[in-house]
């Protein structure tokens, strides 16, 4: 039934023109299209869409990702934007300038991973990986 369907992220907003903003001047993305209380976005392999929610945004865990043929050039040029990049240091889990190398990776996408994490205007986490083929 679903295996079929296409998915859409959802993320929470208590300012839609602060998140706007943010995903326009930071991400330069802008969106293709919106109504009352929302904005709807597309990317090459999805799309999204940023509602308004009075309820607080977790924050404690990636809520949407993007993956990307070229890490390093992707954090440099999202910083050159103004983007400020999470840091870690967790068991199984640490970031050096911004990004993590992650081992394992499911089969098909290689055997490895490397990862970025930024937070957006709202507070929701994103990602940015990028496989590791060999």
């Amino acid at each position: 039934m679903l295996a079929n369907a296409r998915v859409a992220t959802r993320l929470p907003a208590k300012d839609l023109d602060r998140a706007r903003a943010f995903y326009s001047e930071k991400l330069g993305l802008d969106p293709v299209e919106q109504r009352d209380g929302g904005l709807r976005y597309v990317c090459a392999g999805g799309e999204f869409a940023i509602f308004l929610s009075a309820g607080a945004q977790s924050g404690t865990h990636t809520q949407m990702g993007w993956e990307v043929e070229d890490l390093e050039t992707t954090v440099r040029e999202l910083r050159a934007r103004g983007v400020k990049f999470e840091e870690y240091d967790l068991p199984g889990l640490k970031t050096v300038n911004g990004i993590a190398d992650i081992a394992g990776n499911y089969p098909s996408k290689g055997i490895a991973e490397r990862g970025a994490w930024f937070r957006d205007s709202e507070g929701n986490l994103l990602g940015i990986g990028q496989p590791v083929r060999s």
